[in-house]
């Protein structure tokens, strides 16, 4: 058991003060590490996985109630995972969530997708893509994958089209393109 100290009123008021000085220096740096976190030049060198999630994953994750595309999802939604988007993709995103047959598929409401896709958003990084790789991809409409990972420095593009984006014609050191359960596992 501990012992019981037994101050006086100035005693107390002190360790108070004293405790929540340190509750605050400590809040103060938390905060301060938060901001170099987002700062630009210590977010380089404390780089959280930066990944493009390709339209495939993020309507896998809204029509499945589990699976690896979810955990993606969930992943970039808590912090772990840095997404990448542009507006070509922003715009895929949102066309595709609002086809019928999407809509049949997902167990979510509307409102409930839309709150989803503004949370992801949030979290994502915006690149702008100054210089197009092209041609590259078979598929004409998958090249801007390519260029928003270049672009933003993607360690990864995770996608369920694996045939269609590892058959590039140019090939870019340190990017790789996995299933969502491929990444998960770390391959």
């Amino acid at each position: 058991m501990g012992r019981k100290h037994v101050c006086n009123n100035g005693e107390a008021a002190h360790v108070f003060a004293s405790q929540r000085a340190t509750a605050s220096a400590i809040i103060c740096l938390l905060a301060a590490i938060v901001k170099l976190k987002s700062d630009s030049i210590y977010a380089s060198m404390y780089s959280m996985n930066k990944v493009v999630i390709d339209t495939s994953v993020l309507i896998s994750a809204l029509i499945g109630k589990t699976g690896p595309a979810r955990e993606v999802i969930r992943q970039c939604l808590l912090g772990d995972l840095k997404p990448l988007i542009s507006t070509t993709l922003f715009l895929e995103y949102e066309a595709v969530s609002k086809r019928d047959k999407i809509k049949e598929l997902c167990p979510l409401t509307e409102d409930e997708v839309s709150e989803l896709l503004a949370a992801f958003f949030s979290v994502c990084e915006w690149v702008q893509i100054h210089y197009l790789w092209r041609p590259n991809l078979k598929d004409e409409g998958d090249n801007f994958l390519i260029e928003l990972a270049v672009a933003g420095n993607a360690e990864s593009i995770i996608t369920n089209n694996l045939k269609d984006l590892k058959n590039a014609e140019l090939q870019f050191d340190g990017l790789k393109v996995l299933a969502p359960e491929d990444y998960l596992r770390g391959v």
